[in-house]
């Protein structure tokens, strides 16, 4: 086993070193050499983001609870790392052994945000890979790529060798498996991609060629649409159909996850109590690939969480998913969990204000009050019934008072602004609920209330995904983004509120990337080659390098953003099934149009045509209800 030699003086003089020297509590050690397939698992951003991710803590440990399997971790160096690396022309290393990433026989990558991409290619460099997937040879290690935005694979296809769509739970074991077998028979990586082709949730891009309309599609002006989307073997299958995970009460949880060096954008213990989605909010991708819902019990809730916080020393917990207050038993396991921990905090992200109680707040408040966060999304109740977030004013401001009541003094609003039909008095209404929440606050009683209250209004800006209703729909101009915050910010002139906003133009760039046919892959490579690293990070994005990027790959924003597609233009990840139907989605679209709302599955079937996907979850329960009735 080759091992990294990292010189003191380099660990030294870079900030925060502890980013690259491993030992961390429960990281997990074995023999390299014993180890017949060894993974390098990478969260493409700096090592405190990376080490809040649940999905690297999930498939670290599973990859590790495997004898025959070593998975260790690799995070993008920040950019004075990655200056010292070069000079000293040391390789990037896994954070276990040291080994270097290009000695592994995987390097896995999780895609969670578009403009993480240019860390990928990045990585790959830094490893010593090659950037482009048809320059690769045996000696170099197979890469993959999974995560919610692997939902639209193209742009980042020349890149990888396979995708991974849907859940890890499922099909890793035997992908591993398939791969130590051909590893001692001597065989090739290409003929290994073609012998996981059958599993279903394999894409293999080098197996698919794609070809471009001579002209322009309607609405654009230079770029041509798809015309044909084929594999060129006959294996390779029309469909990649995602996996998913039957039972999360018996699927692997990683009870001793891996405690960070130094403090972690999220740092506490994270338990996933349920997943998928019952809402069908329009702009949310997240809710359609992750359907259907499937809940961990109460009981295995407990007893999982009680070991990790044994494991790590949290004084701290979330309990997470897409709708927390969804959870059935949420109540009784907040109940039950404060009466074994009274001292632990509970934190419970993604909370709908509608279902925001008094009971759920006192329980809240047993522990350190963290301050109330609703997503709100839009100021007015047309464009709330467009988007379908199935919410009123009054259920925000009855939230907010129950707050306020329970001595909560903190509370966040989260906006989007350019959704589909948003108009000024849309816009309005954001500054209007801001005014509205701090009078709440004036008249809870004194006795009940906190001295003073501080109102955050947040605002992104709409971006349309794939597999969501709106991924037809134009996006907003890096202009009309501006003009809309501007207008806004000048609405909000109360000192107990304060607005805070995204960048517009990282935003039309994300849009070109999520919804980008293979063109867009010479775009994140030509921005790479011109320096662009950590994009989401403010201090290190740079504007004028993306658009000449833009300019020099003749990227047409008119075609890849602001136009309306139709509904029979081949769309660049229509060889992706994740359950739910394009004519769903088409439906929905024409829905958000008229300002129709959907009722959300909980209640009642909308017919997205998961029912006949599923094996599990809600909607199975749904079927079998049928058919027994």
């Amino acid at each position: 086993m080759r091992r990294v030699t990292v010189p003191d003086p380099v660990l030294l003089s870079v900030d925060k070193p502890a980013r690259y020297i491993g030992e961390e509590l429960n990281a997990v050690y074995k023999d390299p050499d014993k180890t017949p397939v060894r993974v390098a698992f990478c969260y493409p951003d700096v090592y405190e983001v990376g080490m809040s991710h649940l999905g690297l803590q999930l498939l670290y440990g599973m990859f590790n609870s495997m004898d025959d399997v070593y998975c260790e971790r690799v995070f993008a160096p920040w950019p004075d790392m990655e200056e010292q690396l070069r000079a000293r022309q040391i390789p990037l290393y896994t954070l276990e052994t040291f080994s270097p990433v290009k000695d592994m026989d995987f390097l896995a990558f999780t895609l969670q945000y578009e403009m993480s991409f240019t860390n990928i290619l990045n990585v790959l460099d830094l490893s010593g890979i090659p950037i482009y997937s048809k320059d690769r040879t045996d000696d170099d290690p197979l890469v993959i790529a999974g995560g919610p935005t692997a939902s639209n694979p193209e742009p980042m296809a020349p890149f990888i060798d396979f995708f991974y769509i849907g859940e890890g739970e499922v099909c890793y074991e035997e992908i591993f498996r398939r791969y130590k077998a051909h590893k001692e028979a001597g065989g090739h990586r290409r003929d290994f991609l073609a012998k996981i082709l059958d599993l279903g949730p394999i894409y293999v891009p080098a197996f698919y060629d794609v070809e471009y309309e001579d002209h322009p599609a309607v609405g654009a002006e230079y770029t041509p649409a798809i015309r044909s989307f084929k594999p060129n073997r006959p294996d390779a299958p029309i469909e990649i159909r995602k996996d998913i995970t039957d039972d999360l009460n018996t699927s692997f949880y990683p009870v001793r996850p891996v405690v960070p060096n130094l403090q972690s954008v999220f740092d506490r213990a994270v338990m996933e109590i349920f997943r998928g989605c019952v809402h069908g909010c329009r702009f949310c991708q997240a809710g359609q690939v992750y359907k259907p819902v499937r809940y961990r019990t109460k009981d295995m809730v407990l007893k999982t969480s009680e070991e990790i916080l044994k494991n790590t020393g949290y004084d701290e917990i979330s309990f997470t998913s897409l709708s927390t207050d969804d959870y059935p038993w949420l109540g009784e396991l907040m109940t039950e969990f404060h009466q074994k921990h009274p001292h632990v905090a509970i934190s419970l992200p993604s909370l709908r204000v509608d279902a925001f109680s008094l009971d759920l707040m006192e329980k809240l408040a047993e522990g350190k009050k963290t301050g109330i966060t609703f997503a709100a999304e839009a100021g007015s109740q047309r464009l709330r019934d467009v988007i379908n977030k199935g919410i009123t004013e009054e259920d925000i401001l009855r939230g907010c008072r129950l707050a306020f009541s329970g001595g909560w003094d903190r509370v966040k609003l989260y906006f989007m602004l350019g959704l589909p039909t948003e108009t000024d008095e849309d816009i309005f209404g954001i500054a209007h609920l801001g005014y509205e929440i701090v009078d709440v606050w004036r008249k809870t009683d004194l006795d009940k209330r906190s001295r003073d209250v501080s109102v955050t209004v947040s605002t992104s800006f709409f971006v349309p995904k794939p597999f969501s209703a709106f991924q037809w729909a134009p996006q907003v101009s890096s202009e009309q983004y501006t003009a809309k915050q501007t207008y806004l910010s000048g609405l909000i002139t109360n000192r107990k509120i304060r607005y805070n906003w995204h960048d517009s133009y990282l935003s039309t760039l994300e849009g070109v990337i999520a919804r980008g046919d293979r063109r867009v892959a010479d775009l994140i490579y030509t921005a790479w080659k011109k320096g662009c690293r950590f994009d989401a990070w403010s201090d290190y994005y740079r504007e004028d390098l993306w658009k000449k990027a833009l300019e020099e790959c003749h990227i047409e924003l008119q075609y890849y953003n602001y136009r309306e597609r139709p509904y029979d233009e081949i769309l660049p990840w229509d060889m992706i099934n994740y359950g739910v139907t394009k004519r769903w989605l088409q439906r929905e679209y024409e829905r958000a149009k008229q300002g129709l709302p959907t009722i959300d599955c909980g209640k009642a079937c909308s017919g997205c045509g998961m029912m006949a996907f599923a094996r599990a979850g809600l909607c199975f329960e749904e079927r079998r209800g049928s058919d027994e009735s």
